[in-house]
């Protein structure tokens, strides 16, 4: 680790050098074991985005569906308030406003 370090923090050029031709040397013997984990990982990501893309628009639709009922709910509501707001009581003559 502290040869790593030390090429980072400014070591000497041959330090850098040799990391740098050993990745070169090292890249063809790593890339058969990385690109199958690389793969691997990018489907696991394009997985959970489709899931999460589904349950989004889930939810969007349950959202949905509650806002429609609540505005029925409320229709409904307005539509009986004016009803009985209209209709005098049972029994009880009718006043005439402002009295």
């Amino acid at each position: 680790m502290a040869l790593i370090e030390d090429a980072l923090k400014g070591g000497n050029i041959v330090t850098g050098l040799a990391i740098g031709i050993g990745a070169v040397v090292l890249a063809p013997l790593a890339v058969p074991v990385l690109r199958p984990l690389a793969k691997t990982v990018l489907k696991a990501g394009l997985v959970a985005y489709d899931q999460a893309r589904v349950a989004v628009a889930e939810l969007n639709e349950q959202a949905s569906d509650l806002v429609a009922e609540a505005r029925s709910e409320m229709s409904e509501l307005e539509t009986e308030t004016k009803g009985i707001a209209r209709r005098p009581a049972e029994g009880k003559p009718a006043r005439p406003a402002g009295t």
